[in-house]
């Protein structure tokens, strides 16, 4: 072809507005093909954070009943004019039944009610986006500088199409007699989460010239147009391969943005797979469950001062209900976990650990089985000790003791406590040749009638509610009183630090199972759980420096060889059978 053709084909792609597909698909390896088959979506708690009128089971949002809301906020009104005492009860109720939508903030009046609604489009589905505000006459449009897909799917949500949009712009014609001043038009501001635009942030803003007009061509089964270069979302939209993993929730469930090994464009990637807008890192709020998009904001925030910027005079002409939505998850109840009382931490190279000191793993427990501490264990909170199942039995419960803050068994240190036990709980399905569902939880007993067990010289760790919380290659610490490999008795704590392990079946091949083990260890063997560290902590901390008790050591081969590493249950897994028998409120960190 010759550089002149070329160039007028150029041209023609350019001059009709239409995009070339020269790079029409991001690398093949930036979406985890694996993850897709989970089918993740703005619902799935593995993955993201619940609304503060959901909760977590089973891995996926469900409607909280409203009185679980809290019960202090701005009163709402719904659009069939019931009043509502909070914007969280508002969507609980809308959450059990879709038809009680958000209509405006404060009192319900009889003229007062939001609409949106499309013109000059073609069909039904597009058009130019007009609204009305509660308590205004006059219809306004939207300006087109502030709007984006963001916005395009919830005025299309509030239509009625449940895919979302399917363009966020579009030219339509607007009838040459009409005169539109589209100075006079409103900024919105959504988050993506509203099922009505009337949940968004209006605003005025003192601006001159033209800004053009917001439109939107909404989401139908007649628009779509599915190719070998699209992705499909779990709710069965179709959107382009190169619109994956940029941090907007194109396919209006987030289903795009779930399963990423990285981001492109404008987004900021989370360690647990996800991309979301790089706006949210450092606005106050935790959007990654890994936390670290809250992470050294300091720096940023001096960043940001220093260079300044220009403001705009700007009207603001509804409440901000995603204020009022953060406001809410402040109030939720708040647990305290997996943070040490003593700030001292050490990150050294149990197997060839290192001795532990006073309060370093205030949740490692051991227990006493008659005369001998025959496995440990890791405190949870009240009354309760995750261990493995292996090491204890339902109907040995009073032979069992379990004693906290201890160092040194055979020099027992003044912080330690020695706690009888009450029950003794192994999981229903756990199979004792294969060690599948090796978890256990015994319950201690209250001493003199109080109702919760007073462990001054211990602190929880945190029971993870999420598998991708910690991934391969991450750093983590071990803890116990095993034997050293050469069968060495050890008597003190001993620690030491190893590396998260993926597709440990090449390990293991016929007795790995993924979902519900978990694999660490060094590259050389030189530190290992042993013989004696049964039920013990494998512990992990996030970049908050928050602990969460990520394995139980379960079993292993060949103590400290590198072609061996230690299993352990994958708590993450269990995170609803626990919840079960102690109660959510207990171990509910998020999602409560």
């Amino acid at each position: 072809m010759k550089l002149t053709h070329l160039l007028l084909i150029l041209y023609l792609h350019w001059s009709s507005g239409k995009r070339i597909p020269i790079s029409a698909s991001p690398p093949k390896d930036l979406v985890d093909q694996k993850c897709l088959l989970n089918k993740y979506t703005h619902r799935s708690c593995d993955k993201v954070f619940c609304q503060p009128w959901q909760k977590c089971v089973d891995g996926s949002c469900v409607c909280k009943l409203p009185y679980q809301c809290p019960k202090t906020g701005t009163p709402v009104c719904a659009i069939n004019g019931r009043k509502y005492p909070t914007y969280c009860h508002q969507k609980s109720f809308e959450c059990l039944q879709p038809e009680t939508k958000f209509s405006n903030s404060g009192n319900c009046t009889a003229e007062g009610k939001f609409n949106v609604s499309l013109i000059y489009g073609n069909t039904h589905a597009e058009g130019i986006v007009q609204v009305q505000l509660v308590d205004q006459d006059e219809k306004m449009f939207l300006c087109k500088k502030t709007w984006s897909m963001t916005e395009a799917n919830v005025a299309c949500f509030d239509l009625g199409y449940q895919q979302g949009a399917l363009v966020a712009q579009r030219r339509f014609n607007i009838p040459g007699d009409l005169r539109i001043n589209s100075t006079e038009c409103l900024h919105v501001r959504c988050r993506g989460i509203e099922t009505s635009l009337a949940e968004c942030t209006f605003t005025k803003r003192r601006t001159s010239g033209y800004q053009g007009l917001a439109g939107v061509a909404c989401y139908t089964q007649d628009t779509d147009s599915p190719s070998n270069q699209s992705f499909q979302c779990v709710n069965g939209k179709h959107i382009p391969q190169e619109r994956v993993c940029n941090g907007v929730n194109e396919c209006g469930d987030q289903s795009d943005e779930l399963c990423c090994k990285d981001c492109q464009g404008n987004a900021f990637f989370c360690k647990s797979g996800v991309c979301i807008p790089k706006k949210y890192k450092c606005n106050g709020e935790v959007d990654c469950i890994t936390g670290e998009d809250e992470n050294r904001c300091a720096d940023l925030a001096r960043s940001d001062q220093d260079q300044g910027g220009e403001t705009e005079e700007t009207e603001i002409l509804t409440a901000d209900m995603d204020i009022e939505r953060q406001r809410i998850k402040s109030l939720l109840p708040k647990l305290s976990c997996g943070v040490k009382r003593s700030t001292h931490t050490r990150r050294k190279r149990v197997v060839g650990g290192k001795p532990a000191e006073v309060g370093e793993y205030p949740w490692q427990v051991a227990i006493k089985d008659g005369e001998r501490i025959t496995c440990g264990g890791i405190y949870i909170g009240g009354c309760w000790v995750l261990t493995a199942a292996h090491c204890v039995r339902p109907s040995r419960y009073r032979n069992y003791q379990v004693w906290t803050a201890l160092l040194d068994w055979l020099n027992p240190n003044s912080q330690l406590k020695v706690q009888t036990v009450s029950r003794v709980i192994v999981h229903e399905k756990y199979d004792g040749a294969t060690y599948q569902n090796d978890i256990a939880l015994i319950e201690m007993k209250r001493s003199g009638g109080k109702k919760e067990c007073e462990l001054s010289n211990s602190v929880p760790a945190c029971v993870p509610w999420s598998p991708y919380l910690f991934q391969p290659n991450d750093k983590c610490i071990i803890s116990g009183w095993g034997r050293e490999k050469d069968n060495q008795k050890v008597y003190s704590l001993r620690w030491g630090e190893v590396t998260l392990i993926g597709n440990c079946s090449q390990f293991y091949p016929t007795r790995y199972y993924e979902k519900e083990m978990q694999c660490a260890g060094t590259a050389d063997g030189s530190i290992d759980a042993c013989k004696g560290d049964s039920g013990g902590p494998l512990v992990c901390m996030d970049v908050n420096n928050v602990t969460y008790v990520w394995g139980i050591v379960s079993w292993g081969e060949n103590c400290g060889k590198p072609e061996y590493p230690g299993v352990y249950t994958r708590v993450a897994n269990y995170f609803d059978w626990i919840s079960y028998h102690v109660g959510r409120p207990l171990i509910s960190q998020h999602n409560v």
